[in-house]
Formats: C-alpha cells, sequence, structure tokens
C-alpha cells in the first residue's frame, strides 16, 4: 500500500476572494425606497419605481439574498430575497392597477403594508444583534410602514411623514453598502457601522 504523500502547498491554487453580496442587496434596496419616497413626496411619477422595482430593488436584491444563503447569512439571506419579493410584489400591484388585472385598492395595499410590517418586526429585533447601524436602518424602515399602514387606514396626510422617514431608511442603506466597499478597498474602517445593541 503505497503512503500518502504530503501536501505541496506551492501546486495550491489560492481560493479566489468572494465579493459580499451585501453591496448589492443594500444598493438595490436603498435606491429603489429613494425613488419611491420621491413619488410619494411629489417629485417623480411612478414609472421609475415599477422599473427598478422590478430590476434593481426586486431581481438584483433577490439574487444577492439567494448568495447569502451560500455564505451561510441567514439574516441577509431572508432580508434579501424577501425584500426583493417586496419590491417585484408592489411594481406588480402597480402594474396590475394600471392594467386592471388583479386590482388592488388603497385598503388591500393597506394590508400588503401591514405584513411586511409585521415581517420587517422580526429582522428589527434580529438587528439589534448585527450592528447599530443595521438597527437604525430597520428602526427608521419599521416607523415608516407604520406610517405607511395609518395612511393607508385613513390618515393620507401622513404619506409625506414616511417619505421623509424611509429617505433616512434609505440613506442609512447606502451607508452600510459603502461601509463595505470602503472597508474592502482602503483596507480600514472608514465608515464606523457601531457595536451590536444586543450581546
Amino acid at each position: 500500500m503505497s503512503q500518502i504523500q504530503p501536501l505541496n502547498l506551492e501546486t495550491v491554487a489560492a481560493a479566489p476572494k468572494i465579493g459580499n453580496p451585501a453591496v448589492v442587496g443594500l444598493a438595490g434596496f436603498g435606491l429603489t425606497t429613494l425613488m419611491l419616497q420621491f413619488h410619494n413626496l411629489g417629485w417623480a411619477g411612478v414609472g421609475p419605481v415599477v422599473w427598478l422595482g422590478f430590476i434593481f430593488g426586486g431581481l438584483a436584491q433577490f439574487i444577492a439574498g439567494l448568495q447569502e444563503q451560500k455564505a451561510g447569512n441567514n439574516f441577509g439571506y431572508s432580508a434579501f430575497t424577501s425584500f426583493g419579493s417586496f419590491w417585484i410584489s408592489l411594481a406588480a400591484i402597480l402594474l396590475g392597477n394600471k392594467y386592471e388585472i388583479y386590482t388592488t385598492s388603497g385598503t388591500d395595499l393597506g394590508w400588503f403594508l401591514v405584513a411586511w410590517t409585521l415581517y420587517s418586526s422580526i429582522l428589527w429585533i434580529a438587528s439589534a444583534r448585527v450592528h447599530l447601524a443595521m438597527f437604525l436602518t430597520f428602526t427608521t424602515l419599521i416607523i415608516g410602514f407604520v406610517l405607511l399602514d395609518l395612511a393607508h387606514f385613513g390618515y393620507p396626510e401622513l404619506t409625506k411623514a414616511a417619505g421623509w422617514d424611509l429617505i433616512v431608511c434609505a440613506l442609512l442603506a447606502w451607508y452600510m453598502m459603502a461601509h463595505v466597499i470602503f472597508l474592502d478597498l482602503f483596507g480600514r474602517d472608514i465608515l464606523p457601522v457601531g457595536k451590536p445593541l444586543v450581546k
């Protein structure tokens, strides 16, 4: 029986560097959220929201979530695939209403948002174990969802308040995206995200 030869490290190819899918997930979430608020504040039409909802906030974010699954990150896996699905669903609702296919009333959309508020509450609790920036992102997201919930159940004036709050949420998502990119490129923490609130 032949002996096992020692491993020659010189012949072992270095494992390729794997990019962090969060940079795409956060970018898509942030940009699409920002565009929706531009619409809610009356600055832009709904067209860009629909197409971003399908492509960047939807498909690209969903793919980022699947890549998080491969990395073993259940938080990112759940968040990015779910919110990718949220944007695709919302874009489909807007198109369905436009062309009168399975139309959605204001109250229907309100319950849709309530369901997402409940789901987001789970991630909000979990975000306290990630870092401060993530916790603040989900805190502003929850506030925005609650304001939109109320706006669809009799308080439409709260839509603009939700718009300003969710602009902050979108920019926080981009802050975390920039944190990851800058840390990788500069080799040091240029944009700190803080420590977890819960250990």
